[in-house]
């Protein structure tokens, strides 16, 4: 299965987005967390999404159009205290304006580096959205740099702590593996049809 994608637009302010009426995932996580490689990894597109080793490279609502039926949306990484300070403010209310006014949001994707379980900023990332009464699933990345019992670990710890996330994936870029599973998830497109939150609209 392979999905037909196009970066589409990049938006810096909640007011100068124009979007049409197809579903959205956004994915969310901190910064340096894996965002971009895993949109490459799931559309099969090694450039689409610019990835970087710098954290708080995502600075805007980056949308990527996936098969002509919904977008893609990646969110500026949180977490990231060298980035200016006025700058992480401008972030916060742009991802907060986003996620609690889009009417075609359907679910977050929340990316945790699996190789450090409860992150403050994480945790707090779940309860927030769970508060929003956003669907959320985790993406844990990065598997190939731990073991699988480590894995196991963290995935407990988060199916303990947040029963009401809605599923988790353990995926790697760099090997593919949990990507395959993640794909046919978001290509399926059962997702798209749960009603937008009221709490979405402006």
């Amino acid at each position: 299965m392979k999905l037909k994608a196009e970066f589409v637009t990049s938006v810096s302010r909640w007011g100068d987005l124009r979007a049409d009426a197809r579903p959205e995932i956004a994915l969310l996580g901190r910064s340096n967390v894996g965002k971009s490689s895993l949109i490459n990894a799931l559309t099969e597109r090694r450039n689409l999404a610019k990835t970087s080793s710098t954290p708080g490279k995502t600075q805007l609502l980056n949308y990527f159009i996936i098969d002509d039926a919904f977008y893609l949306v990646d969110m500026p990484g949180y977490g990231y205290a060298r980035a200016a300070k006025t700058s992480r403010i401008e972030w916060a209310k742009l991802s907060q304006d986003y996620l609690k006014k889009s009417e075609n949001l359907r679910l977050v994707l929340l990316l945790i580096d699996s190789r450090h379980p409860g992150i403050v900023s994480d945790e707090a990332a779940i309860d927030w959205l769970a508060d929003a009464g956003i669907p959320c699933y985790v993406a844990l990345t990065k598997i190939d740099k731990i073991k699988q019992q480590e894995a196991a670990a963290h995935e407990k710890h988060l199916r303990q702590h947040h029963p009401v996330l809605a599923g988790i994936f353990r995926t790697s870029s760099e090997t593919g593996r949990g990507v395959r599973e993640l794909r046919s998830f978001v290509a399926a497109q059962e997702w798209a049809k749960v009603e937008a939150n009221p709490s979405h609209t402006s």
